[in-house]
């Protein structure tokens, strides 16, 4: 008895016509195909045939790709192929096919790769064909192509599923594409300058290079712990002391950090190093490196990023730090500013300062609060002070200075450059202060390298060094805003799955605003009542809330679900506003992880409130408990990445002179979340989970919050009063 198969389920359909195939004894999936011309081929050969023109009779061409859309019409087929070059219709009658080749024609579908063979001609119409007198399956495709597969919402699933992505975007795969042309010019540039690629180890013994936290494993066979590069400076700057004058190295780092827009645990970076050079010869080879990179995907001096105008021309204006912050503050500062006025400068521009720093530590501070997002050009950014490169050289005419430089192009940092360490002792006692500060907590310092110290009392000649992120290279060149966007396979936090059918339920489920979980507590049209009222809720709350924080930052959260709501959800803003209300409403009276929310659901089922409240709220708490909900819902993942992150982003107002959040940014917040020792109750995982659970990146979610925050603090400024 013929299987029944369900007509409203597409995968099924697929699987059958694959199966009869193979019961008539075609293979949907043969091991060699005939593969001789591309569409572009055909396009560039025949681009002056005219309408209803043949081409030549004996000219037959082989050709394979994937079907990207089939129109059936009576005895005629009409078949869009693409391949990497592009797409041509295949002209299909069953004249010229034949029955059997006519029947499997028939059987196709939008995604399939075939093969097909025949000669040219151009429609009346004037669309270029090809009359096809064989075609063949090469991959029968189980899964059909998503009508739309773009816009924000399904980012997360166009990372996860980059092979759809490329399908369906050609403006993607031109990203990539153009990402290996960038990485290719980016070669051929530093060896026409002189410069020998060379290849340093991965896998690393000794932690150093940068300061970050690093990746580890374990060396079975030695039985050693290993650490995955941070950098590749020590082992390039060990061929310069073997006496290879230039090199360089494009490879892969491992940071085991959070992510942003900039910033992905792993990247891909190039270091390069120059015997007997300094700065100026880093700033040379930059100037040629970029302008060669733009060179590569058809751009000249003149690029656009981000609706941003950059003139890549030589020369790039090169400015000592000091300089950025006068022409920014309206008056001369310099490192022999007196610290009581450039803390009175900090103030007057809304910026918090500290008492243990001296005047090297403020002026970076204005420079990299005002200066640097105003830097659209190409910059070499000089002079930092010794404060904030604690392991660069330092200048012979003022060792309160280095002899470093940082790129900046849009307001980010592209490249750092350094006149390298080459004393011994120096090193030594450097990296002795970096145990120390290790041995004190810090789990981005390096470690102490005794071989590379040894390497150097042999001898390192002075040299020039620098690194560039080459991400964000391609990010600026291929124009896109995110780091994800010019990472083919991104890292993203593990999908969930169904075990038993070893599939991912995100394949076949829509993540619905309320969804099953409210357990048919929505009404008709879909309005959840929460059971009782906001005043209720608040009642609740003051009852078992004695401590005036708690109350605000349930009030706090209250706003911000309501604003949310007002953007996913509008017709429940009353329902996301009292789960913010109440999320921690037994916190103060019950602050054991193993009751928190437990509790609260009790509260609210002793007050007649809908258990769908409860749920919601409890999902925030199974980053603590495992006994309670995960969230699963639009709503119970902006409660969850809210929570920690409103709390930060209060403890960060409260420091800054305004005590206010409407002059509070995104570039003051990184700082705080980066800061591990600030707020250390404010959990940075829980953080990033919620930049994950809603598909975005960190500092996307920064912006995000603080935007609601901004929002809400007119009608209820809690945020620092």
């Amino acid at each position: 008895m013929a299987e029944v198969v369900n007509t409203n389920d597409e995968r099924a359909m697929r699987r059958a016509k694959r199966q009869a195939l193979i019961d008539a004894g075609v293979d949907p999936y043969p091991i060699a195909s005939t593969v001789t011309s591309h569409v572009g081929d055909l396009v560039s050969a025949y681009a002056d045939l005219g309408p209803g023109e043949m081409g030549p009779e004996d000219a037959v061409y082989y050709l394979a790709g994937r079907i990207r859309a089939y129109r059936g019409h009576g005895k005629l087929l009409f078949i869009d192929l693409e391949d990497r070059t592009g797409q041509i219709q295949l002209f299909c009658r069953i004249n010229n096919l034949g029955q059997d080749n006519w029947e499997l024609a028939k059987t196709l579908d939008v995604g399939d790769i075939v093969e097909a063979h025949g000669t040219v001609t151009r429609t009346k119409r004037g669309e270029l064909s090809l009359m096809v007198q064989g075609i063949r399956i090469l991959s029968k495709a189980l899964r059909p192509l998503p009508e739309k597969f773009h816009g924000l919402s399904d980012r997360e699933v166009r990372y996860r599923q980059r092979y759809v992505d490329l399908i369906m975007n050609p403006e993607v795969k031109e990203t990539f594409v153009n990402r290996s042309r960038i990485i290719s010019a980016i070669r051929r540039h530093m060896e026409d300058q002189g410069y020998l690629e060379v290849e340093t180890p991965i896998l690393q013994e000794t932690l150093g290079g940068a300061n970050a936290k690093p990746f580890t494993t374990h060396f079975n066979v030695l039985d050693q712990d290993c650490y995955l590069r941070i950098a590749t400076e020590l082992h390039l700057k060990r061929c310069i002391v073997g006496g290879m004058e230039r090199v360089f190295e494009v490879g892969r780092q491992f940071r085991n950090e959070g992510m942003d827009l900039t910033h992905n645990p792993e990247f891909t970076s190039m270091e390069a190093y120059c015997a007997y050079g300094d700065l100026n010869t880093m700033k040379e080879l930059s100037e040629g490196l970029f302008q060669a990179c733009a060179a590569a995907v058809g751009k000249g001096d003149q690029i656009e990023y981000q609706g941003q105008v950059v003139d890549l021309s030589s020369p790039w204006r090169s400015v000592p730090m000091h300089e950025l912050v006068s022409e920014v503050v309206g008056e001369d500062v310099s490192i022999d500013t007196p610290v009581e006025r450039l803390r009175e400068l900090l103030t007057a521009n809304g910026l918090e300062w500290e008492e243990s720093w001296g005047a090297g530590k403020l002026i970076f501070e204005l420079y990299d609060e005002l200066c640097e997002k105003t830097l659209v050009n190409p910059t070499f950014v000089c002079d930092y002070p010794v404060e904030v490169s604690p392991l660069a050289k330092r200048k012979a005419e003022d060792p309160r200075l280095t002899d470093r430089f940082e790129l900046v192009i849009c307001g980010k940092e592209y490249a750092n450059a350094f006149s390298e360490l080459n004393d011994p002792v120096d090193q030594e006692g450097r990296f002795a202060a970096q145990v120390e500060a290790k041995a004190a907590g810090d789990d981005e310092a390096m470690e102490y390298d005794y071989d590379y110290v040894r390497a150097l009392e042999y001898g390192m000649p002075p040299a020039g060094g620098i690194g560039y992120g080459i991400d964000r290279m391609i990010m600026l060149f291929c124009d896109q805003p995110a780091i994800r966007d010019v990472l083919l396979f991104p890292h993203l936090r593990p999908e969930r799955r169904d075990v038993q059918k070893g599939q991912a339920l995100a394949d076949d489920v829509q993540d619905d605003v309320q969804g099953d979980a409210q357990d048919g507590q929505a009404s008709a049209d879909g309005v959840l009542d929460p059971g009782i009222t906001r005043e209720q809720a608040f009642e609740l709350l003051t009852a078992h809330n004695k401590d005036e924080f708690h109350i605000r930052h349930g009030e706090t959260l209250e706003g911000l679900m309501r604003y949310y709501a007002q953007k996913y959800d509008p017709q429940n803003v009353e329902f996301w506003g009292i789960v913010g209300l109440l999320h921690d409403l037994d916190w103060e009276e019950w602050p054991d992880p193993a009751q928190h929310t437990i509790k609260t659901a009790e509260l609210l089922e002793e007050v007649g409130a809908n258990p769908a409240l409860a749920r919601a709220i409890q999902t925030h708490a199974s980053f603590i408990n495992d006994e309670v909900p995960k969230p699963e819902h639009k709503m119970e993942k902006v409660l969850w990445a809210c929570d920690e992150l409103s709390g930060l982003i209060q403890a960060a107002v409260l420091m800054r002179p305004s005590k206010s959040v409407m002059d509070f940014n995104v570039k003051s917040l990184r700082k705080k979340y980066k800061d591990k020792r600030f707020a250390a109750g404010c959990d940075r995982a829980q953080i990033a989970e919620g930049a994950e659970l809603n598909g975005m990146e960190l500092g996307e979610l920064f912006a995000s919050v603080i935007e609601a925050m901004k929002a809400i603090a007119p009608d209820r400024d809690t945020f620092g009063k």
